[in-house]
């Protein structure tokens, strides 16, 4: 428990800190007025339905008529209060989303997190982090303020609805067992304490399984989601392969997984329902029958019988906060894990134990430096040792040697991007670009892939234009995502292309970055960038001389 409450603070510190966070916890303390305002009206229904049923009793029309009256006066002003609090509470999670959504995207985007714990590049991956983003946030936020703001308004009303209950219950109940008298006073206050608690016991030992399976269930879901857009990602792949029946095969399996998840959970929920089902059908006339035997001895009247039995059934009903938001709670309690693992691992993302991360980035000079260099994979296999090397500004490099001897990580670890090494890399404070072999295509368009990360707003239609021109592939429409759709990988690199020539980097690192052109067409586009970007330092990994690029000299990875 106390390590849960800690997750949550954790989380909650993130939507409450700063100015908009001191906004939120206003706009909170009024949402909690509201709900004390309809507290009051239900104290006040409580008196309202003794009033009106004495009337009832006493066949007096004149007052009942009235009673009528000031019971729709009640409900509208208590609907009032209700929708006032609703949008005033929605309105509140969006902003607390929002500021817990913000911090989660800095924390996985902004760091890197997203490259850094994948699979297979640290010991602690995030699972689906997709969803710990966009739904784990909204739903934590939604479960904490309805648990918080019921549990408190549970709090206050208990003390509201026992007040009155004590009132309204001054009569003892007296029976014989085993030949000694006994008197109850105000037994119907205890009664509702006890029937609470034995209830709130018994609803624990049902279903404190449930958690477990909310958590693994939310997981496969994810799962089974992020396979489908691998399928459609990867469409073309998959057609070219004939893979249809091996990904209906993933999916199946993947689908029985949650399949067989959730039988677990609704056999769960059926174990819980067994008793909280009657539980909630007989909480409201349970009351009515514990009170009868004052009625029937003309301790109460019927107006006091109702509003005995109201009473009664609000104290029960605000006891039984617990075994009515069970599921909330467990709900609550998983995704609270999940999201809380997901700000401690980008916090501090946890690499492979026992692989050296000793690779010394320094920025400075006007030349790339790289001394003692040895890199290795993340299970801590070393890679072929890096002879020390040097390169100034406008000489063009060639990194040449068998696949698999570390030349794409070389570049990964000069742009400070691979941990996993050791050694000095000294690099000039300038402006770099990389071309892998597979470019991004942004969803935003053709126009947004071209200047990416930049906004595209920035460069004027005419330039863009121009540079599509520069590497062949003429106008075309410039937004929406169907601008980059279908376009083939040749075209891809084509357009990685146009887009150094746009933001005309320092620094090029080219990770095969024109291996689907034929000959004639990587020949063309080596020899613009040579002509466009003359002064840059280029780096360039390639299973070919690239010839037209006019290198300087070849930096050897080969044994």
């Amino acid at each position: 428990m106390r390590l849960i409450l800690q997750r949550i603070w954790r989380l909650m510190k993130i939507a409450i800190q700063g100015r908009a966070g001191w906004r939120g916890l206003v706009l909170y303390a009024v949402i909690l007025g509201l709900q004390f305002v309809g507290v009051w009206f239900s104290v006040r229904m409580i008196a309202w339905s003794r009033e009106f049923y004495d009337a009832l009793e006493q066949m007096n029309a004149p007052e009942a008529t009235r009673q009528i009256g000031i019971f729709f006066c009640l409900v509208a002003l208590s609907a009032s209060a209700h929708l006032a609090s609703t949008w005033l509470q929605d309105t509140l999670l969006m902003q607390w989303r929002k500021r817990l959504t913000d911090r989660a995207l800095a924390g996985w985007i902004s760091t890197q997190a997203y490259w850094h714990l994948r699979a297979g590049f640290t010991e602690h991956p995030v699972e689906n982090p997709d969803q710990r983003v966009a739904e784990d946030c909204r739903t934590f936020i939604d479960k904490i303020l309805g648990l918080t703001l019921g549990f408190i308004s549970s709090v206050v009303s208990l003390f509201s609805y026992v007040a009155v209950l004590w009132g309204l219950s001054s009569f003892a109940l007296s029976f014989t067992l085993l030949g000694v008298d006994v008197s109850i006073p105000r037994y119907m206050v205890w009664a509702a304490f006890i029937y609470v608690a034995l209830s709130t016991a018994l609803t624990h030992l049902l279903g404190k399984r449930l958690k477990s399976r909310y958590f693994v269930q939310e997981r496969r879901e994810a799962d089974f989601r992020h396979a489908l857009v691998q399928l459609r990602e990867n469409a073309d792949a998959v057609a070219r392969a004939r893979g249809e029946t091996a990904e209906q095969r993933r999916m199946s399996d993947l689908f029985d997984a949650i399949r067989q998840n959730w039988r677990g959970v609704i056999n769960q929920q059926l174990i819980l329902g067994l008793f909280t089902r009657p539980y909630q059908q007989t909480v409201l006339r349970i009351p009515t029958f514990l009170a009868l035997p004052a009625y029937f001895a003309g301790n109460v009247t019927l107006g006091g019988l109702m509003a005995m039995a109201n009473a009664f059934m609000n104290v029960t009903t605000t006891l039984s906060w617990f075994i009515f938001r069970y599921r909330d709670l467990a709900e609550l309690v998983a995704v609270t894990e999940r999201l809380d693992g997901l700000f401690a691992a980008t916090a501090v993302p946890s690499p492979m134990r026992d692989v050296p991360r000793a690779i010394a980035h320094q920025t400075g000079g006007d030349q790339l430096h790289v001394a003692a260099a040895q890199l290795y994979t993340p299970t801590g296999v070393a890679l072929r040792p890096v002879p020390d090397f040097t390169v100034a500004m406008g000489e063009r490099v060639w990194i040449s040697g068998p696949s698999g001897q570390g030349k794409s990580t070389l570049l990964a670890a000069i742009s400070g991007l691979w941990p996993y090494g050791v050694g000095d890399i000294r690099l000039p404070y300038a402006n770099l670009l990389f071309l892998p072999q597979g470019g991004y295509l942004s969803p935003e368009g053709l126009a947004a892939t071209l200047t990416y990360p930049h906004d595209p707003a920035t460069f004027p239609l005419s330039t863009l234009q121009a540079a599509l021109q520069k590497v062949g592939l003429g106008l075309r429409e410039m937004d929406g995502a169907t601008s980059v759709a279908g376009l083939s990988q040749g075209e891809q690199q084509r357009i990685a292309i146009a887009r150094a020539l746009l933001l005309r980097p320092d620094i090029l690192l080219m990770d095969e970055a024109t291996s689907a052109l034929d000959p004639a067409a990587e020949g063309q586009m080596l020899a613009l960038l040579r002509q466009e970007l003359p002064r840059a330092m280029v780096l360039c990994v390639a299973h070919r001389p690239p010839e037209a690029l006019d290198i300087t000299r070849e930096l050897s990875l080969r044994g």
